[in-house]
């Protein structure tokens, strides 16, 4: 039985925006299962951590190819979010993950370059990313790639914040 095309029901598309898909689930990152969202963040600190363990760069370098790396997936995370959303007929599709790497290197910002760092920011990215705490809820209400993005930005800066304070103590 086919559907007329105002049926109202939403239609997946048959193709996929191929760069668009790439990036939005961080290179296949986001087809994990269970939970996508924690295997982006993964994706996202083990890329850090490549990079502190063979690469040895100063902290202050390490900071900002994290900005760099922040930037770039907010940027072509906004899009590539919209374009695959509006592909699967999804609002927030849960295979998006380049959200969650820009929160998790948001996350990283300044954490000293060892495992245990790593995990803390690691940890408290995933916390504040399910929990989002005021206003990083209200910000899914954004229009699409921006909704799906910023949320997961705030909850970086959350898990950054907390991750400073508690790197005073240890």
């Amino acid at each position: 039985m086919t559907l007329p095309a105002n049926s109202g029901q939403a239609r997946q598309r048959s193709t996929k925006t191929f760069w668009a898909w790439t990036i939005a689930t961080f290179f296949g990152a986001g087809l994990g299962k269970p939970g996508p969202g924690t295997w982006g963040s993964i994706a996202a600190a083990l890329l850090w951590a490549l990079a502190a363990w063979t690469l040895h760069p100063a902290a202050n370098v390490m900071i900002w190819m994290l900005c760099a790396g922040i930037v770039l997936s907010i940027a072509a995370g906004v899009p590539a979010a919209t374009i695959a959303a509006r592909e699967s007929g999804r609002k927030d599709p849960g295979f998006v993950v380049i959200d969650e790497v820009a929160g998790q290197w948001i996350a990283l910002l300044g954490a000293p370059l060892d495992w245990k760092h790593g995990l803390i920011a690691l940890v408290l990215f995933r916390i504040f990313d399910i929990l989002k705490p005021f206003p990083a809820r209200q910000l899914e209400s954004l229009p699409e790639g921006w909704g799906i993005v910023f949320d997961d930005v705030a909850a970086g800066l959350y898990a950054w914040g907390i991750g400073a304070l508690i790197r005073i103590w240890i």
